[in-house]
């Protein structure tokens, strides 16, 4: 990240723009920062102006407690001022939810787009969540971060022994050291379930992306958000998973974002 910004509570923010053509600013999920997406950024260049940032608690980034989602939207709205004063967002995971409340509060936004919002569509799903907030808090009280990346790749359904022996590999360090905002992902994910009046009052248009070979809850969520949104859309992407390629992708954003 090469570009610093401060938002509205003194927090440092780094980012890194490539391209040219309407300004796109990338919001990244659950343990990850900008740089999980700068390959998509990199995709979508040659006709966007593709901003990816870590946010706040990761990478560049400062953090300033107590933490709020009302503070990543000021973030959000931060960075639109500092490159340009209006831009389009795309999430993917967590950070599509981000996205959504960040157009629903009334920043300069002029589309959203996200990929698979893991929203609880199926029966239990509130349940499992309010299960999860409950323990990840704990163990985030308590120190326990390796508990907490624990509990939010379980959440993901990550097999018990594939994490077990993600625990003895040399990236465990790393997701420890951004295990602190997990809680920042929960609490933007509110209670998990589709949060229906809220996408009601999006009024510019929503894209919400799936892949084929996702579970086919995530597919159902993804037609959730896009149902409930106003100008909503949904499409799917043949052959892709909660892991997608950049190069699929970036033609469905770019015809999005730069039509």
């Amino acid at each position: 990240m090469d570009k610093k910004t401060v938002s509205r509570d003194g927090t440092s923010l780094a980012y890194h723009r490539t391209g040219q053509g309407p300004v796109v600013v990338l919001v990244s999920g659950a343990m990850s920062t900008g740089a999980t997406v700068a390959s998509l950024a990199a995709a979508l260049s040659e006709r966007c102006d593709a901003v990816v940032y870590d946010r706040r608690g990761r990478g560049g980034s400062g953090d300033t407690a107590p933490y709020a989602v009302e503070r990543e939207i000021e973030d959000l709205a931060a960075l639109i001022d500092a490159v340009g004063g209006e831009a389009a967002l795309y999430g993917v995971s967590s950070g599509g939810a981000l996205a959504l409340r960040a157009a629903a509060s009334g920043l300069p936004v002029r589309q959203v787009a996200v990929y698979e919002v893991p929203f609880a569509v199926y029966e239990g799903g509130g349940r499992e969540r309010a299960e999860y907030t409950a323990a990840l808090t704990s163990a985030l009280a308590e120190g326990r971060r390796g508990d907490a990346v624990e509990l939010f790749l379980l959440l993901t359904g990550l097999a018990p022994q594939m994490i077990a022996g993600a625990r003895q590999s040399p990236m465990w360090a790393g997701m420890e050291a951004i295990a602190p905002t997990l809680a920042h992902d929960d609490a933007v994910m509110g209670d998990g379930l589709v949060p229906r009046d809220l996408l009601a009052s999006v009024a510019v248009p929503v894209l919400s992306v799936a892949g084929g070979a996702s579970p086919s809850w995530l597919r159902e969520a993804a037609r959730a958000v896009a149902e409930a949104a106003p100008r909503g859309t949904y499409r799917v992407l043949e052959g892709q998973t909660h892991a997608v390629e950049p190069g699929a992708l970036a033609p469905v954003l770019t015809e999005f974002f730069a039509s």
